[in-house]
């Protein structure tokens, strides 16, 4: 599978992010997945990319020219996909992608989860979604899913398009149910 990692660019993060990031990688490579990614050269997306392409995987870097005009391109990109802006980014990492796993980000990591949510949402794609919760970095924003539903804000339960996975062996299963 092609599996696209959304994921932080920040350097000032929990280090056992980056470890976690890490061991998700290798283990993809070692199934011989590929990962599709932003592009970026720091944070967590620097190690996905580093291990992934060091564990053999391929590494299919989405890049936005801003990106790359900042000099901020990752050295481990296999297949380079220049893009003009982030919503092109986000139409050809679904465009190229068999599935989306969702780590510890910010507003762009947001950004990406949601644009894959409400398309799946529309029944523009049934791939699926896992947001890795790692270390319950995404409780706050799982409660706050869950009380739209509650409120009736969302036409249908959110759990039937995202999974949530608190371990690499929760996100594996869920990969592997596919």
């Amino acid at each position: 599978m092609k599996l696209c990692i959304f994921c932080s660019a920040s350097q000032q993060i929990d280090p056992d992010f980056f470890s976690m990031a890490r061991e998700l990688a290798v283990w993809a490579a070692s199934q011989g997945h590929s990962i599709v990614f932003g592009g970026h050269d720091a944070g967590l997306m620097h190690t996905v990319s580093q291990a992934a392409s060091e564990a053999g995987a391929q590494v299919i870097g989405v890049v936005p020219r801003a990106i790359e005009q900042q000099g901020r391109l990752s050295p481990y990109l296999d297949v380079h996909i220049p893009t003009d802006d982030l919503t092109d980014r986000k139409q050809l990492m679904v465009c190229h992608s068999d599935a989306f796993i969702v780590l510890p980000g910010g507003i762009g990591t947001l950004d990406e989860l949601f644009t894959v949510a409400a398309a799946a949402t529309l029944d523009y794609h049934h791939k699926p979604i896992v947001l890795y919760n790692m270390k319950g970095f995404w409780n706050s924003l799982i409660a706050c899913l869950d009380d739209l539903g509650q409120r009736g804000f969302m036409r249908s339960d959110w759990h039937s398009y995202i999974k949530t996975a608190a371990t690499l062996s929760e996100v594996t299963a869920i990969l592997q149910a596919v």
